[in-house]
């Protein structure tokens, strides 16, 4: 993902100061289910053997984006081939529509018996950034397996996820499986340089087709192990929303001139300092609301004294709390909009005052506030008209997701979490800072989470978008059977959302196969199978 993982370390160190104990007796409790025969996340060596090798084979194929207009096409369609070939039922099966949309990407529609039910998606996505070679111990695309591990780019961020997606299903299919709610499953092929030509489209397909979802569930988040000080046990986090974001070039414009006889001041050293006063005047503390302060209130008892104490009482010790979160880097990225200087541009020749001057800074903008807000502020820091403003792209921060009792996703995700990890007692809401494919999607549903069910230390942290990323094959394994149990959950709750939209339904044997209208009355560039 575009650095979203970022959101894990970040949740975690602002946990230094907590994280909540969630009963297991809360959330879809009071429920009387009437279950299918629930079939067991319990898989041969031979099946074993099959998945860790498909995950192999998805991480040779180099499918990595430099830029929105630099990918590499002819790995994502191998990819689309690939996919076909290692989950065969998924494909061939009656009840599930499989389109390519945006040429690369993939939109698979599983349709359940019980069209009462809302449906909801799980999203991944195939690209991949760069990793050249040098620094890794194996080369980043080999998906070679040493002493347990699965090492290459993708293994982590996110051809797990994808992977695992359509592992599980192809092992329930396998075993007979037919889905009691209808869901998507969303592959986007360009996430990691927006997702505009992927996810908006696969969005704007389903909007158009009258789609709302009871919740998605993205990349986004790990059970974090070992990175707060003071807390023993590994915990899960869920974020339930995600950081806005500017890319803003500053501009400064002069008359060139030679070098022997220069002005007081030149592009540079105006845009230098101008980049410096944003650096050295800090966006606003927004601690005060939101999942980070509820997530301390309601977490807090997981502490020792008198960590414990000062989070239960943070209408007194707020002031104290938001100056300590600022001290940490990661900490500080949970409290205010953060603002990073990552390009600068400018001089032709040594002996030549520079005509131009260009500096890119990108904000990543805090839940409690706006785009339109934080380039006020910006240029109020700035404050010097010989400046231009030039907003490269821009949005604002995700809607925070419920997280209580009743929200559906995220106590499925709770649920399947206690099964699946019965050691993991915590599970905890947070705000992711980095950004993910999910934001496309504002417009198809109100819960919208992110959870990757893989343990994460500090130590893999940096192998992420880094040298060396890797999965242990156990990991993976497991990944599988949590999505595998996810879906069978998500069939067992009984609450029922809005209908599926009258697309037509045929009768089929014990299920309803949704009919759904043909691509040429859609507004986007989809192909089906």
């Amino acid at each position: 993902m575009a650095r979203p993982y970022v959101c894990l370390l970040a949740l975690a160190a602002l946990l230094l100061l907590g994280i909540a104990t969630v009963s297991r007796s809360k959330g879809l409790r009071g429920k009387e289910h009437q279950r299918a025969p629930r079939i067991p996340s319990q898989f041969s060596q031979e099946e074993r053997v099959a998945m860790k090798e498909a995950l192999k084979g998805a991480i040779q194929i180099p499918t990595v984006s430099f830029s929105p207009e630099e990918l590499n096409t002819t790995a994502l369609a191998e990819f689309g081939e690939y996919i076909h070939k290692v989950f065969p039922t998924v494909f061939k099966t009656s009840f599930i529509r499989h389109e390519a949309v945006g040429e690369y990407s993939h939109l698979f529609t599983v349709q359940g018996s019980d069209p009462s039910l809302q449906p909801y998606m799980l999203l991944a996505h195939i690209d991949v950034v760069p990793a050249p070679d040098e620094g890794w111990d194996v080369p980043p695309f080999s998906g070679l397996e040493s002493d347990g591990f699965i090492y290459g780019r993708g293994t982590l961020d996110n051809k797990n996820s994808l992977m695992a997606i359509l592992q599980a299903l192809e092992l329930l299919l396998i075993r007979n499986y037919i889905p009691r709610r209808s869901f998507f499953i969303a592959l986007g092929h360009d996430e990691e340089v927006s997702g505009v030509n992927g996810a908006r489209k696969i969005s704007a397909l389903l909007q158009a087709r009258g789609i709302q979802l009871a919740f998605i569930v993205d990349e986004g988040s790990f059970i974090l192990d070992g990175f707060i000080p003071n807390l023993q046990k590994p915990f899960a986090m869920v974020s339930v929303s995600e950081k806005g974001a500017i890319n803003l070039m500053l501009q400064v414009n002069m008359t060139p001139g030679h070098s022997s006889a220069p002005p007081k001041e030149t592009s540079i050293g105006i845009l230098a300092a101008a980049v410096s006063r944003l650096e050295q005047t800090p966006m606003p503390n927004m601690f005060g609301g939101g999942p980070l302060k509820m997530a301390l209130q309601q977490l807090a008892n997981e502490f020792p004294f008198p960590t414990n104490i000062v989070l239960s009482n943070l209408w007194l010790f707020q002031p104290l709390v938001s100056r300590l979160m600022e001290r940490n880097y990661i900490t500080n990225a949970l409290v205010r909009t953060t603002t990073a200087l990552t390009m600068f541009n400018a001089g032709i020749k040594v002996n030549v005052i520079p005509p131009v001057a260009q500096a890119t800074v990108n904000f990543r903008i805090h839940p409690a506030q706006t785009v339109q807000e934080v380039l006020k502020l910006a240029k109020d820091i700035v404050a010097d008209d010989r400046i231009q403003f030039h907003v490269l792209n821009a949005f604002d921060p995700l809607p925070v997701s419920p997280s209580d009792d009743q929200a559906l996703g995220y106590q499925l995700l709770r649920q399947t979490i206690q099964s699946v990890f019965p050691e993991v007692n915590i599970v905890a809401p947070g705000t992711c800072i980095g950004n993910t494919d999910s934001r496309h999607y504002t417009n198809l549903t109100t819960g919208i989470y992110r959870f990757n069910p893989i343990y994460l230390q500090p130590q893999s942290f940096s192998s992420i978008h880094g040298i060396n990323e890797k999965i242990s094959v156990l990991a993976y394994e497991t990944q599988v059977k949590f999505i595998f149990e996810f879906i069978q959950n998500a069939d067992a709750d009984p609450r029922q959302g809005p209908s599926m939209p009258s697309w037509g339904l045929m009768a089929v044997g014990s299920f309803s196969l949704l009919t759904i209208p043909g691509p040429s009355c859609l507004p986007v560039d989809v192909s089906c199978s």
